[in-house]
């Protein structure tokens, strides 16, 4: 079975599927299907299958012709119908996964997407998850569900791994193509077909972890990372703030260091489908074993604060003109949760908004991207890039086709999180996180 497996991938033969079609599934079906792999997408949601059909895009990291041009050639399409399982020699599994109101990991959308994977999947297929988790999912979760619903045995009949999406929106330099994959699978058989089936696919390194285990915990340690070295940037900037120092110009001069130093940034903190809800995954698997993840808990409750922290300064910064945050006209420009996208998943942006309007401040927002968001039951439209009538400025994603030149010469006073004015030279009305 794995003899004619590697054939087969050698032959671009297998058959793949993707499960969700969202910001990583998207991206990997299409290259998937652009390295000459016939690709299925499979999503409950009719309105993304019905787009990818037509050949629609509807995700930032896919170019639109090459997404139309792999569907009109029928390499890539799209069904709701999980009974196409059967037909697959490759399945990943890129579904959400939040965390529920108790900031524990919620794995409802894996159960139920591998419970629906089981009652389809044949011998010989290969099954990898994709989607962030605790270490210990694919083992302890996955593979039990996948043996009972197809009554197949996972090692004999069947193959399952996990490889950690590195999917990074709106990064211009690495995407799915040239960014090394991690692969982690139960038993030598498994690791060897699903590595050989992501180097043919991706042409990047694959890096072959011993177990799925210490896949799902690398990239819990990615992101983790990020978090906690972006909740030591946000400290240094409130101290920062007391000392009178600029955090950015410190920033600068340290990175001037060509060793032992990468630079983060402060802002109003972490948002995205990663950095602020991995570091939970693994603080609540930690206390299965007794231990508590204090760095990783104490770093999220910094970056949790931020959000307050910004309202706190545009409050004093009102203070200074006379006027109270309640009553007060505030623009924030951003509501994406980085630079230059349209995803605005967990950003905290958002939350700088509620915040604001929870403080009697009347809040409008403006960002190219994201003409219209809704957030906690409300709906909130993009207004037009124009500070005057306002009484404060907060930039809390720092877009480059803003014009920030034009926001600054009305001298309404401004919170600049993200130094998105650094090049502005007239300062006067400028006051930096």
């Amino acid at each position: 079975m794995v003899a004619d497996l590697l054939r087969k991938i050698d032959a671009h033969e297998i058959r793949v599927g993707v499960v969700g079609l969202g910001y990583v599934g998207l991206p990997l079906a299409v290259e998937k299907a652009k390295a000459g792999f016939t690709t299925i997408g499979f999503d409950i949601q009719a309105k993304k299958v019905d787009m990818v059909n037509r050949g629609e895009n509807y995700i930032g990291d896919v170019v639109d012709k090459e997404l139309s041009d792999i569907v009109k050639k029928k390499m890539l399409s799209a069904t709701s119908d999980f009974s196409f399982i059967k037909d697959m020699d490759f399945v990943a599994i890129c579904v959400p996964t939040p965390l529920d109101k108790y900031q524990q990991p919620d794995v409802r959308y894996i159960k139920s997407s591998v419970t629906e994977i089981s009652k389809y999947i044949k011998k010989g297929v290969m099954i990898v998850l994709e989607s962030t988790t605790y270490p210990g999912t694919t083992e302890e979760l996955i593979k039990p569900l996948l043996e009972e619903g197809s009554g197949l045995v996972c090692g004999e009949d069947f193959f399952l791994g996990f490889s950690p999406e590195r999917v990074d929106p709106g990064n211009l330099v690495y995407k799915i193509q040239n960014t090394p994959k991690v692969v982690g699978a139960i038993g030598a058989d498994a690791l060897k077909v699903i590595s050989h089936m992501y180097r043919a696919v991706l042409g990047s390194d694959v890096f072959e972890a011993s177990s799925p285990a210490v896949a799902e915990m690398e990239k819990i340690l990615e992101n983790t990372y990020r978090n906690v070295n972006i909740a030591l940037a946000n400290e240094m900037a409130m101290l920062c703030d007391k000392m009178g120092i600029n955090v950015w110009e410190v920033i600068d001069a340290a990175k001037t260091k060509p060793y032992g130093f990468q630079a983060f940034y402060p802002g109003c903190g972490p948002g995205g489908h990663c950095i602020p809800l991995d570091p939970f995954y693994l603080s609540w698997k930690a206390r299965e074993y007794g231990f508590h993840t204090s760095l990783i808990e104490t770093s999220a409750m910094i970056n949790d604060r931020m959000p307050e922290y910004v309202v706190e300064r545009a409050a004093r910064i009102l203070n200074r003109t006379k006027k109270p945050l309640n009553g007060s006209r505030v623009l924030v420009l951003g509501a994406a949760y980085k630079q230059d996208i349209d995803d605005y998943r967990e950003s905290r942006a958002l939350d700088v908004i509620k915040l604001l309007e929870e403080s009697g401040a009347d809040v409008n927002y403006h960002d190219p991207y994201v003409k219209t968001y809704t957030y906690k039951g409300v709906t909130k439209k993009s207004v037009a890039c124009n500070a005057t009538g306002y009484d404060l400025v907060i930039i809390a994603t720092s877009h480059t086709n803003v014009d920030y030149n034009a926001i600054s010469i009305t001298k309404v006073p401004i919170l600049d999180t993200k130094n998105a004015m650094k090049d502005i030279n007239d300062r006067d009305n400028i006051e930096l996180l």
